[in-house]
C-alpha cells in the first residue's frame, strides 16, 4: 500500500474537506482526489460518504483511520527514537478558540506543546467570531455556545467569569463608582453590537442609553483601552486580574459564562485529537483558579 495515499486520507479524515488537505499538505485539490479514488480503488471500499457540507468517513474509513494513525506514529517514532511510540504526536491540528481565552491562555500553552512534540503543528484559530465546527474550519473548537445538534462530541470545559474594570487613572478623573447607578456617570467599553457573535456576550442591555467611548469586536482591544483610561468595561476576570493599572470596579457585580469544547464524533478516536483534547481539559483545570477567582 502507498504511504503517500494514506497522509492524503489522514488529511482528509481530520479536515473533511479536501481543500483544506489540500492546502495543508501544499498541493492542489485535484490531486488529493486523485489519490483518494486510488486509494479506494486499490483497498476495494469506500472510505468517505461526499455531501455539500464535506466529507464523511465510513466504517471502512473509521477502520483505516485507526491502522493509518498507528502507521504515522510508528514512522514518526523512527524519526524520535528518544520517545516512546505510543508519546509521538505529529501532523496538525487546529484549535478554534475564543479571542481572549485564546490568546492570554492557550496560545503559551500549546507553543509548550509543540516543544514537547516536534513533529506536531498547531492552528490555533482565536477570533472575536464563531469558528464553525459543521463547516469544518477547526478541528477542536472551545466556544460560548453549546452545539444543540450535529454527530459531535461535547463537554464543558469549564466555567468562567467577567466583572467590571476600569484603570486607576480613569478612576481618579471621574465620578464616584460605588453602586451599579453609577454607571450612567461613566464613559464605557463594550463591545459593537450588530457584530457581536454571540449573545452570551450582551452585559450592558439593561442600561438606558449608555455611554460609550469605545466599541470593538476584539476583547483584547477592550482590555488596552480600558488600561489606557478610556472607560469602565466588561471583561474576564483571567485576562483583566493580570494586567497592570486595571483593577475591578463594582466587584459584587459578577458575570459567569461557560466555554464548550467540542469536536467531531468520527475524529474522537483519532490518536493526536484525543491527546490534544485531554491536554485541553488539563490546560482549563490548571487555570480554574484564574477562571474562576473567589
Amino acid at each position: 500500500m502507498d504511504w503517500d495515499n494514506l497522509r492524503f486520507f489522514l488529511e482528509i479524515a481530520r479536515t473533511g474537506r479536501l481543500a483544506s488537505a489540500a492546502h495543508r499538505l501544499g498541493v492542489d485539490q485535484a490531486t488529493v482526489s486523485r489519490r483518494m479514488t486510488a486509494l479506494e480503488t486499490q483497498l476495494g471500499r469506500r472510505l468517505f460518504v461526499r455531501s455539500t457540507t464535506g466529507m464523511s468517513l465510513t466504517d471502512a474509513g473509521r477502520q483505516l483511520t485507526v491502522q493509518a494513525e498507528a502507521m504515522e506514529a510508528a514512522a514518526a517514532a523512527v524519526d524520535a527514537p528518544g520517545e516512546d511510540a505510543g508519546d509521538v504526536m505529529s501532523g496538525v491540528v487546529r484549535v478554534g478558540v475564543t479571542e481572549g481565552f485564546g490568546t492570554a491562555v492557550l496560545a503559551e500553552k500549546l507553543a509548550k506543546l509543540t516543544i514537547l512534540h516536534p513533529l506536531l503543528t498547531v492552528e490555533l484559530v482565536a477570533v472575536p467570531a464563531i469558528v464553525n465546527i459543521s463547516r469544518r474550519e477547526a478541528d477542536i473548537v472551545i466556544a460560548l455556545d453549546r452545539p444543540q445538534r450535529g454527530p459531535y462530541v461535547v463537554t464543558k470545559l469549564s466555567d468562567y467569569v467577567l466583572g467590571f474594570y476600569a484603570s486607576e487613572a480613569y478612576l481618579s478623573r471621574s465620578a464616584p463608582l460605588n453602586v451599579p447607578e453609577d454607571l450612567r456617570h461613566h464613559r464605557l467599553i463594550s463591545y459593537v453590537d450588530d457584530l457581536l457573535y454571540t449573545k452570551a456576550l450582551r452585559f450592558l442591555n439593561h442600561m438606558r442609553a449608555p455611554n460609550f467611548a469605545l466599541r470593538s469586536t476584539s476583547v483584547t482591544a477592550q482590555l488596552h483601552a480600558t488600561a489606557a483610561g478610556a472607560g469602565v468595561a466588561v471583561l474576564p476576570a483571567f485576562i483583566a486580574n493580570d494586567c497592570p493599572g486595571v483593577r475591578p470596579v463594582l466587584p459584587d457585580i459578577r458575570f459567569t459564562r461557560t466555554f464548550w469544547m467540542s469536536m467531531p464524533e468520527e475524529m474522537r478516536h483519532q490518536s493526536r485529537m484525543k491527546k490534544t483534547w485531554d491536554f485541553l481539559r488539563q490546560v482549563a483545570e490548571e487555570h480554574r483558579a484564574g477562571l474562576l477567582p473567589e
